[in-house]
């Protein structure tokens, strides 16, 4: 097995009371008072989470956006220098390699940001298909701490200690500017539904951006202002987020999934997984990736069953409370035909537990 790894600012977290779980190869803080209270920090004012477990890749060459273009389902040809783009990248079948957001850095230089489980296969897959473009691939995963701000209150809470106005900055764009003498990428993006900025700061300077980011918060008297994976997870299902491994996954094409819109097949290029892609879109997909919440707060966990009467129809792909809504929510698999069936349920432990498929947010969905 190979060794688990430690996040640069592990010794911050635990500072701040982080129950640490291994993630991904990773030991990473799950809480730090308690799911839900972390869950509605977020939801209603602001909360900060380390995500620097994740990948990042740095693109550079004269045929860099002709790559991005052949390796990804999304259209890169119109991406601006400071915008930021998410994308499906396939296998030529069509199912999911990852899902990854690229970030335009310059004419001919990319930040990919990609899932911390397939950092790695991630990585090799480019470099195995980069065969044949002039472009340079570089994965600086280590050489990066990722924070994300999170939450309606992240742009106020952040203003006053960033070197720039963050309310200049529009959704999938970033900018380089200065944070306690710092210069780091502030981008605004994020994984809860809610308003937010992720920080991408080099590894050596990440300790005094995260003190003084500590220091705002304190200030602020903020005592529920660090969280952990086990509340991204329900934020980012109660926002209808997919999760690689869930709702894709190199069984779940992104049409099937719902993500059809990450798909440009109408793009000049070609691209990999393009006649499989438009095949499952013509034919339609037999399955398809719905939310739902039951009428229950007893959670339904990954490979439940669906129920139509007597007819298993579906399984489940994700499953969690919902802090929000006060019952339980995920994501399911169902034969595209049985939608519309009238009523579906979930067994759990000897009951039926009734399902409604919902239209995320699914928090909004009351």
């Amino acid at each position: 097995m190979s060794e688990i790894k430690n996040i640069p600012l592990r010794a911050f977290h635990e500072e701040k009371s982080a129950r640490f779980v291994p993630f991904a190869g990773w030991n990473m803080p799950v809480q730090y008072t308690s799911i839900i209270q972390e869950h509605i920090a977020v939801r209603e004012r602001v909360g900060l989470f380390d995500v620097s477990h994740m990948g990042e890749v740095i693109l550079t060459g004269s045929e860099s956006v002709a790559f991005l273009n052949y390796l990804l389902t999304n259209d890169f040809f119109d991406l601006e220098v400071g915008a930021s783009r998410y994308s499906m990248m396939c296998e030529p079948n069509g199912m999911v390699v990852d899902d990854l957001i690229v970030y335009r850095l310059d004419e001919e230089e990319f930040l990919i940001c990609v899932n911390a489980s397939n950092a790695e296969k991630d990585f090799a897959w480019m470099v195995q298909h980069s065969e044949g473009f002039d472009v340079n691939l570089e994965d600086q995963s280590r050489d990066w701490v990722l924070l994300a701000i999170q939450g309606p209150q992240s742009e106020s809470f952040l203003n006053p200690i960033a070197a720039m106005d963050l309310s200049a900055l529009e959704r999938f764009h970033h900018q380089k500017a200065i944070l306690a003498e710092v210069e780091l990428w502030f981008s605004r993006t994020g994984y809860t539904g809610e308003d937010g900025f992720e920080l991408f700061i080099p590894s050596e300077k990440a300790e005094v951006v995260a003190t003084a980011i500590a220091e705002r918060a304190e200030q602020q008297g903020l005592n529920d202002f660090y969280c952990g994976l086990g509340c991204r997870d329900s934020l980012r299902l109660e926002a209808g987020y997919p999760l690689y491994g869930h709702e894709i996954s190199d069984v779940i094409d992104p049409i099937t999934a719902g993500l059809g819109w990450t798909v440009k097949l109408g793009k000049s290029s070609d691209f990999l997984g393009k006649s499989a892609l438009q095949k499952i879109k013509d034919e339609k997909p037999s399955r398809r990736v719905k939310f739902y919440k039951l009428n229950d707060r007893r959670i339904a966990r990954q490979g439940e069953s669906i129920w139509s009467g007597e007819d298993e129809i579906g399984e489940v792909l994700s499953g969690t409370h919902s802090p929000i809504l006060q019952c339980a929510i995920g994501s399911a698999i169902v034969d595209s035909g049985r939608l519309g069936d009238p009523s579906m349920e979930v067994r759990l432990r000897g009951k039926s537990i009734g399902l409604t498929w919902v239209k995320p947010p699914v928090h909004l969905s009351k």
